[in-house]
């Protein structure tokens, strides 16, 4: 295979220790990256992006403990490594987990299950109409900081946001037959990869 990160394919890796990491795989390789469960701390080596995907974040702090993910998941953020965090792995990256995104996030800020929904909503600079976004005991993004980039909200919340390389959602993605969000993610790794900004 061709090293030039030009036209080799990106190598995403997605946080398997918990959640919705199978939908979110099938969608990345359908986009034409090749994708890597990551486990262990060895999972990380050589991966141009990351994501980490819905589930339950109590449980995914517990196995980022157990595996001893926490330092090297703020090695590799340090490192200008795009990471896409949906719903949970939202809240992994805020201050009070992984402490790489300057936002603090509100767990079940909609309610519980019974409280799911869709919305649309619009994206700054994604074409081709709203994205019908799917909620499921969706945080929000209760505070925030100035380097951080609002790029949606609903009823005033702050659902989406970038700050850097790191991406974030609230609501699942994965679970319908858009891909733009996972395109937009796969662009600012490509971008990392070329060395050029997104």
């Amino acid at each position: 295979m061709d090293s030039d990160p030009a036209v080799r394919a990106p190598v995403v890796g997605v946080l398997a220790l918990q959640g919705g990491f199978a939908a979110h795989a099938k969608m990345l390789r359908g986009l034409g990256a090749e994708v890597r469960e990551v486990r262990t701390p060895a999972d990380l080596d050589g991966l141009d992006g990351l994501v980490l995907p819905g589930g339950e974040s109590t449980t995914m702090t517990l196995g980022i403990e157990r595996e001893g993910l926490a330092e090297p998941l703020r090695v590799f953020a340090g490192a200008g490594r795009p990471i896409f965090g949906t719903c949970a792995g939202l809240i992994m990256l805020d201050r009070d987990h992984l402490g790489l995104m300057d936002i603090v996030a509100e767990r079940n800020a909609f309610g519980r299950q019974l409280h799911s929904f869709e919305e649309d909503l619009e994206f700054p600079g994604i074409d081709g109409g709203p994205v019908r976004a799917v909620f499921i005991r969706a945080p929000w993004i209760a505070e925030h900081g100035p380097e951080v980039e609002v790029l949606a909200e609903v009823d005033g919340h702050p659902v989406a946001a970038r700050q850097g390389a790191l991406f974030v959602i609230s609501f699942h993605p994965e679970l319908g037959d858009d891909h733009r969000l996972h395109e937009r993610f796969l662009a600012h790794v490509r971008a990392a990869m070329d060395g050029t900004p997104a």
